[in-house]
């Protein structure tokens, strides 16, 4: 079964009022109470998102983070009572895309798990799970990349700016654009997106240098050109 959202979280009563009031809002959601329960669930089932908590018994919020990066790059956001910057910086550091802490409010935490649902590709306009182009193939159900049949490591960001892109293709994409829908921030700086357009180009391309496929249009934006 597929959720939007997959709640881990060792406070029961927390969690389960939690995923009732993003089911009352259209969010669909799951919880379990530790990891172990969470890969189980997380192998007969599909999320779009993960709210994580940190303390979670034997094995830790952190170490299963670091699991799950090895398997998939959906968004994960923290969630915690643990407020030093040290424990942010962990978080954000090993995959994290969010850290918020507790005690949180519903209403607001349901509008960052929602405006994140918004910026991830749906596999629906793609019309299949999968998308290959030369040696490249993406699994969207999975979010995985493989190049010549090799996983690669793609951050998080990197991963959603490359599938919208994709999603895209043959059209000059602004970097405007880019900015509001897959950051969400229409601030973020020029600097940043071409960071992550150089590292996906490394990762992607053949010759990152002379891009095939994901082209720069001098003082528009980006290019995904297929064929």
């Amino acid at each position: 079964m597929h959720y939007n959202c997959l709640i881990i979280d060792d406070e029961v009563p927390l969690a389960e009022s939690t995923a009732e009031y993003f089911n009352l809002f259209d969010v669909t959601a799951a919880y379990v109470f530790d990891s172990n329960s969470a890969l189980q669930f997380l192998d007969e089932n599909t999320t779009d998102l993960i709210l994580l908590d940190i303390n979670l018994g034997q094995i830790s919020g952190f170490t299963l983070c670091k699991k799950l990066r090895e398997l998939t790059q959906i968004p994960i956001l923290f969630i915690s009572a643990r407020s030093s910057d040290d424990d942010i910086l962990i978080a954000l550091n090993i995959g994290g895309d969010d850290y918020i802490q507790k005690p949180y409010s519903l209403s607001i935490l349901l509008a960052k798990v929602k405006a994140v649902l918004k910026r991830i590709p749906k596999n629906t306009s793609m019309h299949t799970d999968l998308y290959t182009f030369h040696n490249v193939t993406i699994d969207y159900k999975l979010q995985k990349v493989t190049v010549g049949g090799q996983e690669l490591r793609l951050k998080a960001m990197e991963y959603k700016l490359l599938c919208y892109l994709i999603q895209h293709k043959n059209r000059i994409i602004s970097k405007e654009e880019l900015f509001e829908k897959v950051w969400g921030d229409s601030i973020t700086g020029d600097g940043t997106l071409n960071v992550h357009i150089r590292h996906i180009r490394e990762k992607i391309e053949e010759n990152p240098n002379e891009p095939r496929f994901i082209k720069t249009i001098w003082g528009t934006g980006y290019l995904f050109e297929e064929g």
